[in-house]
């Protein structure tokens, strides 16, 4: 198993991490770190293929605009080796996530309220933005959503759309994905309640239900998925958050269990991860338990790919926790392991056979 990590960093410093992982205990080694990407904060992993694609910066006139790199992965070594790096839109990036053809890459910008599409190419390195849609409109939080804050970008498990949880307009934008042109097409809003500042997003394994974690009012905003139609229809809103919390918190991750038994998001300021209980014939929710990060600030979390293990990479304590997994009851117990990385912001890991 390895495992890669993004984070906040300056060029001159390591950015991104390598770590092998102990599937028996948890156990975490770090394999390798690279520096000269300016924040690579948001990662997408390609196991099948070796690849590695992160967000960075350009600069230009003294001005910051967004990047991506592309890396290959020695997976007998656990080393990362940069094919190339590109720019992508005319604004920096805060997530970034490839299509199930590996023809195309989606990255979202927050600060600039737009949306790119970028082509992937046939040896994985990043080639030329496709098409570049910009978002208008805000909500209701006079300093969150004064304007359009596209946080991230998610396929639809057919690939047939692109969904964008925008947390300044309290929707979640859909997109047609147009291959042969290399284009996105607007194709439909869906509102959440006013002041949720929708963040990110899971489809259940399933394909008919999605999951939206709402940054700025600490809820999860439960979803039916019809793939035929490409809509989203609202099913219930559960707060993150222990009842009698009153202190200040946003949230951050969302995943589904790679079984769809369980749903699991990233709570900032209370600093835990929410579980909950997945109803496969309804979709909706029940809490489960909260259980502390064992840090500060767990702005993403992955779950392994068979469901054993959750790491929480908490941003402002600089580490990387790992839990295992009961898969009977999806709670979370603390392995005792944890790694030390400056500023965590991403976490993917896969299984790669060694030849």
């Amino acid at each position: 198993m390895l495992v890669f990590v993004g984070s906040y960093a300056e060029a001159a410093d390591s950015g991104v991490y390598v770590y092998d992982m102990d599937v028996e205990t948890g156990g975490l080694t770090e394999l390798d770190r690279v520096s000269g990407v300016q924040n690579p904060s948001f990662l997408n992993l390609d196991a099948a293929k070796n690849r590695l694609y992160a967000i960075g910066e350009r600069l230009e006139d003294g001005r910051r605009f967004g990047a991506a790199v592309s890396f290959a992965i020695d997976s007998v070594q656990g080393k990362l080796r940069e094919l190339n790096r590109a720019g992508t839109v005319e604004t920096t990036t805060c997530h970034i996530q490839r299509d199930a053809g590996d023809r195309f890459l989606v990255v979202a910008s927050y600060s600039g309220g737009q949306v790119g599409l970028v082509e992937i190419g046939a040896d994985g390195t990043i080639g030329k933005l496709l098409d570049a849609k910009q978002h208008e409109g805000g909500s209701v939080h006079p300093e969150r959503q004064d304007r359009p804050h596209p946080h991230s970008a998610f396929f639809s498990p057919d690939n047939r759309y692109v969904f964008v949880p925008d947390l300044g307009m309290d929707r979640i934008r859909a997109y047609r994905l147009n291959s042969e042109a290399g284009k996105l097409e607007f194709h439909g809003d869906t509102a959440v309640q006013p002041g949720a500042g929708p963040r990110h997003l899971a489809f259940h394994p399933s394909g008919a239900y999605a999951y939206v974690i709402n940054e700025l009012d600490s809820t999860i905003t439960s979803f039916r998925y019809d793939a035929a139609a490409g809509t989203l229809q609202t099913l219930e809103v559960l707060s993150t958050l222990p009842s009698g919390f009153e202190g200040e918190n946003a949230t951050a991750e969302v995943q589904v269990s790679p079984d769809g038994n369980y749903l699991y998001g990233s709570n900032r300021g209370h600093d835990s991860i929410v579980v909950y209980a997945i109803d496969a014939d309804t979709g909706k929710l029940t809490l489960v338990e909260h259980t502390s990060t064992r840090g500060g600030h767990p702005r993403h979390f992955s779950l392994s790919p068979e469901g054993d293990f959750l790491l929480a990479a908490n941003r402002d304590s600089d580490n990387i926790v790992v839990f295992r997994v009961d898969k009977e009851t999806g709670k979370l117990v603390y392995t005792g392991n944890t790694v030390q990385a400056s500023k965590p912001v991403c976490v993917k890991m896969a299984v790669f056979s060694v030849r």
